[in-house]
């Protein structure tokens, strides 16, 4: 008899149910969720920027104060599983929103492929194509609005 390997945790347990180091480990660094974004007050579409949150490492794509972000950036969104279904904005290619979707990890993703740099060697990640926020006038935030395609990078 074959022993089969068990399946990934992400195949077979639901989003709510997941430890929070299941959880934790599915955000892949591609720092797309911290692009700011704005948004039309009349239509409520939501336009990218090429500017991303000032906490945001551009070099890692990660937030360099991720337990406080919340009191540093009041309006940082913290995910969770109901926030998953809730934020139209996330990207496509992100693990929470595809799982939420009921589909499966894409092959660059760390946890399917072990490395966690191939977000970047993939080109899935904003690393180099953004700038902080903190580098411009807010006044000046809507010259930043680019168009990235079908979603951010």
């Amino acid at each position: 008899m074959t022993h089969r390997p068990a399946e990934p945790f992400w195949r077979n347990t639901p989003l709510d149910q997941m430890t929070p180091e299941e959880w934790e480990s599915l955000c892949d660094g591609c720092g797309k969720c911290c692009l700011l974004k704005l948004e039309d007050e009349d239509t409520g579409d939501i336009a990218y920027t090429r500017l991303h949150c000032r906490l945001l490492d551009s070099d890692t794509c990660r937030c360099s104060q991720y337990d406080t972000r919340k009191a540093l950036v009041p309006d940082c969104v913290i995910l969770t599983p109901k926030s998953v279904s809730e934020l139209k904005w996330m990207p496509k290619s992100c693990a929470y929103r595809l799982l939420y979707e009921g589909q499966d990890l894409p092959d660059w993703h760390h946890l399917v492929c072990g490395d966690r740099n191939a977000v970047h060697t993939h080109g899935q990640s904003i690393r180099g194509e953004t700038v902080s926020e903190d580098e411009i006038f807010e006044e000046d935030q809507v010259d930043w609005i680019t168009d990235w395609g079908e979603e951010p990078v």
